[in-house]
């Protein structure tokens, strides 16, 4: 029987293992591992593609969230016991740096169209501490549109951008800088390069990307320990730096991204077009925005029969996520919070091979699913 695998990184490398090996040589023959010319490089390359005037390479996407609360705190922008406003259907790192900078996550349902934080709700969660709102652009998609703004610029809310999931799209409409690059739409914006993102490290690395040139050096300091120079500590800071053979092969990607989000696009399309059963819901394709497809999530009342028919016919999947995090045993604090919109997500969202598929094997994947009944 043909498989259809759901990730496979190895795979994934396999078109760049000879530019992915030279880079790693060249890095180690350089003698420079931290801190150096393909970090320096990196760095704006990055800030170019998200369209702003900094960026810092950090060792993760929690530490890149958790760096932005951090220097915000630092500068005096925000303070202990701020509350932030933040999809409840995230990936718990979101929630953890907020809670790590002894923050307060205001958790807000998602849009069932859309499956990111539903900014029609947010005017209801405004409450004198609530002094930034974090969208996520989750499985890819961008969460941006005129009502976030407009509440954010009422309020006097820091925007802070989960771009996580979704490097190389393009909202709808304009951030607040002039362009419409994730990341490079609000005031700051952290990126995960975890090794199964579209722009995946071998193994942790992670971005935060401002217009904001204080917030910028903040970042950078406290990320290293602290310090503005060497040996000169301004900040109680952290070790939070991106390594340079993880910057080497970030560059190399790098060069390949745009083939890669369009191709997970291609691949969303069939699914779209050939996916034809009336017991799944497939995710909306917005036309006038760039969605990268991190994921392609489609819904499911059925989802343990339906996950027990792909395993049989060979095709993998995943679920993001299946347990919301203030249902998880470190938030059940939230636990009692309504959040039925984020409960049902959560019971029928499965995600389906992406990164892999040839259009044929999209097209086979689908038709198998279009077969498929309860």
């Amino acid at each position: 029987m043909k498989t259809y695998p759901f990730l496979n990184l190895a795979l994934s490398n396999a078109p760049y293992l000879d530019e992915l090996q030279q880079a790693a040589c060249g890095v180690i023959a350089s003698g420079h591992y931290l801190k150096g010319e393909q970090t320096r490089l990196l760095e704006q390359e990055i800030a170019r593609l998200c369209e702003t005037e900094h960026c810092v390479a950090v060792s993760n996407g929690l530490d890149a969230l958790r760096l932005i609360l951090r220097a915000y705190k630092e500068l005096g922008l925000l303070h202990d016991g701020d509350k932030v406003i933040v999809p409840a259907n995230t990936y718990i790192a979101t929630i953890l740096a907020i809670s790590d900078n002894n923050l307060q996550p205001c958790l807000c349902e998602p849009s069932e169209l859309t499956m990111n934080l539903d900014s029609n709700r947010l005017e209801d969660l405004i409450t004198p501490d609530v002094k930034a709102v974090m969208p996520v652009h989750l499985y890819g998609s961008p969460c941006w549109d005129k009502t976030l703004v407009d509440v954010a610029k009422k309020h006097n809310l820091l925007i802070i951008e989960d771009n996580a999931q979704a490097i190389g799209a393009r909202s709808s409409c304009d951030g607040l800088w002039d362009t419409r690059a994730t990341g490079g739409l609000g005031h700051a914006g952290a990126l995960s390069f975890y090794p199964t993102k579209n722009l995946g490290a071998l193994g942790d690395a992670g971005a935060v990307v401002t217009n904001d040139k204080s917030l910028a050096d903040a970042v950078r300091a406290i990320a290293n320990y602290g310090s503005d120079r060497r040996y000169h500590n301004i900040y109680k800071g952290l070790n939070c730096r991106i390594d340079e053979i993880q910057a080497a092969m970030l560059r190399v990607k790098l060069r390949h991204l745009n083939q890669e989000n369009c191709h997970r696009a291609e691949i969303a399309a069939i699914y779209d077009r050939y996916i034809q059963n009336p017991l799944i819901k497939k995710p909306q394709i917005f036309h006038d925005e760039r969605q990268v497809w991190h994921q392609y999530v489609i819904r499911t009342p059925e989802r343990e029969a339906l996950t027990e028919y792909l395993t049989r016919n060979g095709i993998g999947w995943d679920i993001h996520y299946a347990t919301p995090p203030h249902m998880q045993p470190c938030y059940l604090r939230f636990a009692a919070d309504e959040l039925t919109v984020t409960a049902s997500l959560s019971h029928e969202v499965i995600s389906l091979p992406i990164a892999h598929p040839s259009d044929s094997d999209a097209m086979e994947i689908a038709s198998i699913i279009s077969k498929f009944k309860c």
